[in-house]
């Protein structure tokens, strides 16, 4: 195992709560590196990925793109300009909604429904291959929602 010392050539850090953030971030940068690799052969983006999940997860009801957004991962991303290349890909299916008209819905096309099977198995390997047990990835999810608030 190495150091988050040794990873980034720096000897001490101001506390260990910066030592602790840093090493998140740092951390981070790497799984999402992964993410990305793994993600590139079915022509997905990170944030692309998370929408179709979300899809996932509504279907086979349709979603808004308020729906979209406030569910997404990353909340920086802009969910309009994701689903607009969804759409060119033929992932997503823009629908009418019947009771709001003004209101757009989306849901996933059946291409989208198979590259996400697809894209999903090669990102759960990721997932399961970072060496944790299930106790300390629980107690990680514990630390992180404290540090969440």
């Amino acid at each position: 195992m190495v150091k988050i010392e040794e990873e980034i050539q720096q000897k001490s850090f101001h506390s260990s709560q910066q030592k602790a953030i840093v090493n998140l971030l740092y951390t981070q940068g790497i799984i999402g590196t992964k993410q990305h690799h793994a993600l590139k052969p079915f022509g997905l983006s990170i944030q692309q990925f998370n929408l179709l999940r979300i899809l996932r997860g509504q279907y086979p009801n349709p979603a808004s793109v308020k729906l979209l957004t406030e569910r997404m991962i990353d909340k920086m991303s802009n969910a309009s300009r994701l689903v607009d290349k969804l759409l060119s890909k033929g992932l997503v299916e823009r629908k009418s909604n019947e009771i709001d008209r003004r209101q757009v819905d989306i849901v996933l096309s059946e291409k989208g429904i198979s590259i996400l099977k697809s894209a999903s198995k090669v990102m759960d390997g990721i997932m399961e291959s970072f060496p944790l047990s299930d106790t300390e990835a629980e107690q990680l999810s514990v630390l992180l929602d404290k540090l969440r608030g």
